[in-house]
């Protein structure tokens, strides 16, 4: 393993300092969502308790400072990202509304009969749904980009598909079932070679690895506070500046409004244009305290670190004979989906946790893909900064017991 220090980590999150059910909290469900460390818990505590109030609507002094820091927290998301201008961040409460509002601003004014819309076999239904819907309602074709055995997006496929008809591709960056990293640089490359604009959800990637959007070159990025050892509550959405500028807004209230009359109304520039009414103030402050987090433990080698232990968790469970691991991918982050013999993965999970230890068992919201591989459900296990090697290993034997239990 690598010299970066997880039991530092460790010692941040709260949540970790507990037994369930007699045994000590073994958590390996963070693409759920992560645990918080106590520099999160802290910043929102901080605003309730001295700065709490709206913003940018008063002139008192709580008021502007509570701007100042929910603006401070957008620069921050803008820097983390490493968008270009602060005002391409939007706020939204998630990676969902993120999309959506994509689809209800861009899809609605864009999109019409003849059209298509792109999205992966292996995309979330955050994704998948989003656009399915809206191209219902607007006459546009849904195309899915297939994917090759070993759980990868097939590029071949993908280029043939593009025409110019193609207007968007919407494609998750790393997988939240397979785990599969995709390459997302060369996909938003040859969506740019027919005019489509492109939109990235990662709220799986970015709590793994750096994400540059202009390295990326794509149109829109999204990703969830709470995948990202944040709040549950807020989220982002980057966009491009000239895109932006052109779109109109999809929900309408306080915030979002320049001039108002009885009969109609100017709206504000972005990003203010798309988040109407009060924000989640304390909740983006505790994001920007998270990325704050999250980057330190980049930069002390926690990429490496997640790598390593991702390995050593695939080694264990290639060791277990009735035990099936869902794609191969070439590069794959913080992701194993597992399938067992002659046992049901909701029956392992309850075994499980009633040793501590947390995983996930379901279709993960992406059904149309397990449903593709001939599959009900997997096994989830999912890693976070916060785990270390011994975790790995009770969880290991603690799944061999079970399976053990289950076939005899």
């Amino acid at each position: 393993m690598t010299s970066f220090d997880v039991q530092q980590v460790r010692e941040q999150f709260p949540i970790l300092q507990q037994q369930i059910n007699g045994h000590p909290l073994v958590y390996l469900d963070s693409a759920a969502t992560a645990h918080k460390p106590e520099c999160v818990l802290q910043a929102m505590l901080d605003f309730y308790r001295t700065d709490n109030a709206n913003v940018h609507r008063s002139a008192h002094t709580l008021a502007g400072r509570a701007t100042q820091k929910f603006e401070q927290a957008r620069q921050r998301v803008a820097d983390f990202l490493h968008a270009q201008f602060c005002d391409e961040i939007i706020w939204t409460r998630g990676t969902t509304e993120a999309i959506n509002l994509v689809a209800q601003s861009w899809g609605r004014q864009t999109l019409q009969a003849g059209d298509e819309v792109l999205v992966s076999a292996m995309e979330h239904h955050a994704n998948l749904v989003t656009w399915q819907q809206i191209a219902k309602q607007t006459g546009a074709q849904l195309r899915i980009i297939p994917l090759l055995i070993n759980g990868e997006l097939d590029l071949h496929a993908y280029q043939a598909m593009l025409s110019s008809n193609t207007k968007m591709v919407a494609l998750v960056h790393v997988s939240n079932v397979l785990g599969t990293v995709n390459p997302v640089a060369e996909v938003v490359r040859l969506a740019k070679q027919v005019g489509a604009l492109t939109l990235i959800d990662g709220a799986q990637a970015v709590a793994h690895a750096p994400v540059d959007v202009q390295a990326l070159g794509c149109d829109f990025y999204a990703f969830s506070g709470h995948k990202v050892y944040g709040p549950t509550g807020i989220g982002v959405l980057y966009g491009r500046q000239e895109i932006l500028a052109q779109l109109p807004p999809w929900q309408f209230g306080g915030e979002m409004i320049k001039q108002v009359s009885y009969t109609d109304s100017e709206f504000n520039l972005p990003p203010l244009r798309f988040e109407a009414g009060t924000p989640a103030i304390a909740e983006a402050l505790g994001l920007s305290a998270a990325l704050d987090f999250v980057s330190q433990q980049q930069s002390a080698g926690a990429e490496t670190y997640q790598q390593q232990l991702l390995q050593h968790l695939i080694a264990g469970l290639q060791q277990i004979k009735s035990v099936s691991i869902v794609g191969q991918p070439a590069h794959r982050q913080g992701v194993v989906s597992i399938v067992l013999a002659q046992a049901h993965h909701h029956d392992v999970c309850q075994l499980l946790d009633a040793q501590g230890i947390a995983v996930r068992g379901g279709h993960h919201c992406a059904m149309p893909l397990l449903n593709s591989l001939g599959l009900s459900g997997t096994l989830r296990v999912s890693l976070g900064v916060y785990n270390n090697k011994t975790e790995i290993d009770i969880f290991l034997q603690a799944l061999h017991q079970a399976l053990e239990l289950l076939n005899d």
